[in-house]
């Protein structure tokens, strides 16, 4: 539950008639009062002795016995926000939440019969909106201070108690999201982002990608953007910056600025100068090295993520954050859209609260693949997918001992971001799994003019299989070290002509997976049953050992395929012969 401070002014009558009208794009469905200073006030929506204006000029009568000092700005507005997924509250408990939320903001204090004036309309399903004139009935101005503090540790307690989607009161990390006038106006030239959001990206990447800062600035100037740069009274260096879309002006003409600090929390001049306080440079590592490389700094980083304490910890995901941006800009196209999405989850985990350390291990390797990254832009070395994906898996990881940092120090909101991150980028391992699995289960055939054999028909990616087949248990497979052993009886399957997903999806239903300790060594026995069953070779080797009961298999951290496309026994299993039954 968000309560959000809105845009107030002077019109009363007209922020109500625009409430209990049908919304700038008929969005307002049943505009109704749900709450109200006194339980006897009646509902325009409802009543035929009271209209939109006649409740106006009853919010604003206190003001007349004000004296001289009336506020510039009388109306007070707040919207009460539900997430999408939180069930429904019902018009009472709106009531219930704008009542207390007066009272927290000290606009109503509870048993105060002199406090402040004000409604509460509903137009939806998910918000309602308070409205209140700043000026109580005994002739007094409310002390509003801190007021949305106050509110935002009310709502954890309605979130709490209704079972609602759980979150934390700020710690000055958030993104900076754009005002309902720039979306707006986004929406009027029909742009897919406003241009907070579109220079919020510009500037993460030059900041991620720059080594100093004239190159910082040269690279803002390059990507199209206009930057003006504060100078510094005490010497020449800048003070800070800001930088505007070229033909983003206002209604008077004038270009539209926005400071580095108004974009995000860590885009500040000073924070940004951060990043090249200890310069990194480059090291020179071969296009055939350039994954594997990377991977072994990652597999370092999740080691010594945080290691030197708390202040060295939030530089280490900082540099984390870098990686994921500058890496969504040059990644393969198959699974671009995925990192990107993957940059912005974890956006919020590379902005720990308080001070930072910039001299840590963990930030120094990472500020390291950074620049092996941008150096390496145009690298052969990049269509490895085998490669590619023993890189996705160690950044998996990664970001995974970044959460478990946040969780450590008690910041909610960045390990919910960090655990966030997680999703795109299992989406990411999956696809470059089918490629990998795609190009390397047989050497690429001829071209002929005869139509295609089933033996020389181009494999399907088999990570598209697993997940038609068992959508539910097919990233956890990915994981798992014995994926590419069941990955060999798929390839084996479609070699002599058959469809694997059907059989694949025949065997799965057989029994439940829920309880497998390893849903992949369970497919691949069953595979091997049903093979011996029907008389199909797969040729795959044998399938590893069935764990005794009780017991849980030796597993390696990560399964990362190599240099053979072929089926292999998961390593630390026994070579006994499928077990039927399951």
């Amino acid at each position: 539950m968000i309560p959000k401070r809105a845009k107030g002014g002077n019109d009363t009558a007209g922020l109500l008639f625009y409430l209990y009208g049908p919304g700038k794009r008929d969005e307002h469905e049943n505009p109704r009062l749900v709450a109200a200073w006194a339980p006897s006030v009646p509902d325009p929506a409802r009543s035929a002795n009271m209209t939109v204006g006649d409740l106006a000029l009853l919010l604003d009568a206190p003001l007349h016995a004000l004296p001289s000092n009336a506020p510039a700005e009388h109306v007070y507005h707040v919207a009460v926000r539900t997430a999408p997924e939180d069930p429904l509250l019902t018009d009472g408990q709106w009531a219930e939440v704008a009542k207390a939320m007066m009272d927290a903001a000290g606009i109503a204090p509870h048993g105060d019969l002199w406090g402040c004036r004000w409604v509460a309309v509903r137009h939806a399903d998910d918000h309602i909106h308070i409205v209140a004139t700043k000026a109580r009935q005994d002739g007094i101005q409310p002390n509003l201070r801190q007021d949305i503090v106050r509110m935002q540790q009310l709502a954890r307690q309605f979130e709490t108690r209704w079972n609602l989607r759980q979150l934390a009161s700020g710690d000055r990390t958030a993104k900076r999201w754009p005002t309902t006038g720039e979306t707006r106006k986004a929406s009027r030239r029909h742009l897919a982002e406003s241009a907070r959001d579109q220079l919020e990206r510009t500037v993460r990447m030059a900041a991620a990608s720059a080594a100093g800062e004239d190159d910082f600035f040269a690279r803002l100037r390059s990507s199209g953007v206009r930057v003006a740069q504060r100078a510094d009274t005490q010497n020449s260096a800048p003070a800070g910056y800001a930088v505007a879309l070229p033909g983003d002006r206002d209604r008077g003409h004038r270009a539209v600025w926005f400071a580095g600090s108004s974009l995000a929390y860590d885009l500040s001049l000073p924070r940004v100068r951060e990043r090249w306080q200890i310069p990194v440079p480059a090291p020179e590592v071969s296009p055939e090295a350039l994954w594997q490389t990377l991977e072994l700094n990652l597999d370092m980083v999740s080691e010594r993520l945080g290691a030197g304490g708390r202040r060295q910890g939030a530089g280490d995901v900082a540099a984390l954050g870098d990686l994921l941006v500058v890496l969504a800009a040059s990644a393969p196209p198959l699974v671009g859209p995925a990192l990107r999405a993957s940059a912005t989850e974890f956006e919020r985990a590379a902005r720990a609260p308080g001070r930072r350390d910039l001299d840590g291990e963990a930030r120094l390797l990472l500020r390291s693949s950074v620049r092996i990254l941008l150096s390496a832009a145009e690298s052969s070395g990049r269509n490895d997918a085998v490669a590619f994906l023993g890189f996705l898996l160690a950044l998996v990881t990664a970001v995974r001992a970044a959460q478990l940092w946040h969780e450590e120090q008690g910041y909610r909101l960045q390990a919910e971001a960090a655990a966030r991150t997680s999703r795109p980028l299992q989406e990411a391992v999956e696809r470059t799994a089918g490629a990998s699995a795609g190009t390397g289960t047989r050497p690429r055939t001829r071209r002929t003019g005869s139509p295609p054999t089933p033996a020389s028909r181009q494999p399907s990616p088999l990570a598209d299989v697993l997940a038609k087949a068992v959508p539910a248990h097919a990233s956890a497979v990915l994981l798992d070290p014995a994926w590419p052993a069941l990955r060999g009886r798929l390839a084996a399957l479609e070699q002599h002509g058959l469809n694997p997903a059907t059989v694949l999806t025949e065997v799965a239903t057989r029994r439940e997976l829920h309880s497998a300790e390893s849903v992949a060594q369970v497919l691949t026995w069953r595979l091997d049953g049903w093979a011996a069953a029907h008389g199909v070779p797969l040729d795959a080797g044998p399938a590893p050992a069935a764990p005794r009961a009780g017991t849980t298999p030796p597993r390696p951290p990560r399964a990362i395929p190599r240099s053979s496309p072929e089926a292999q026994p998961a390593p630390g299993h026994g070579t006994d012969g499928p077990t039927r039954g399951r």
